[in-house]
């Protein structure tokens, strides 16, 4: 199975989610059988490290994002990928112009998974880092045992 978590510029809540799950995949020994990536629905951050703050609040929770650069997500990764987690509204609708149609049921927001139809605030403009990290880990924990324990 292959995750992509998806938010605006992927140097804040998509790669928290990113190395969030990747830990829980590897601390419950999942990590060869689920891959984990994630990228951004917009162009202004490509190329840019993860977010200072959010390598910070990850660091406090012992979670490395060394090597992490911000990446696009392209129309011919639908077909690359089992999931699509969107952080929050906007990034779905932005999403919805790459990928104009989910055949595949493939797209959800993250909190879904934490039995909630909202959005991870944005810490770049709510400065409340370890919050989205809070939320971020909450929906990750529902992902997991969505996928993991079918």
């Amino acid at each position: 199975m292959k995750i992509m978590f998806i938010c605006h510029g992927n140097i804040c809540r998509s790669p928290m989610a990113e190395f969030i799950m990747k830990a829980m995949l590897k601390e419950q020994g999942f990590e060869k059988q689920i891959s984990v990536s994630s990228c951004a629905v917009s162009a202004e951050e490509i190329g840019n490290p993860v977010y200072p703050p959010a390598r910070r609040e990850l660091a406090k929770h012992g979670i490395s994002c060394d090597g992490k650069y911000a990446i696009q997500l392209k129309k011919q990764d639908y077909d690359q990928y089992d999931l699509f987690i969107v952080m929050d509204d906007q990034n779905l609708f932005h999403l919805c112009r790459i990928f104009p149609s989910d055949p595949e049921h493939k797209v959800h927001k993250l909190l879904e998974y934490a039995g909630s139809s909202g959005n991870v605030a944005d810490p770049w403009y709510t400065g409340d880092f370890s919050k989205a990290y809070e939320e971020i880990q909450k929906g990750c924990a529902g992902l997991f045992n969505t996928i993991c324990t079918k």
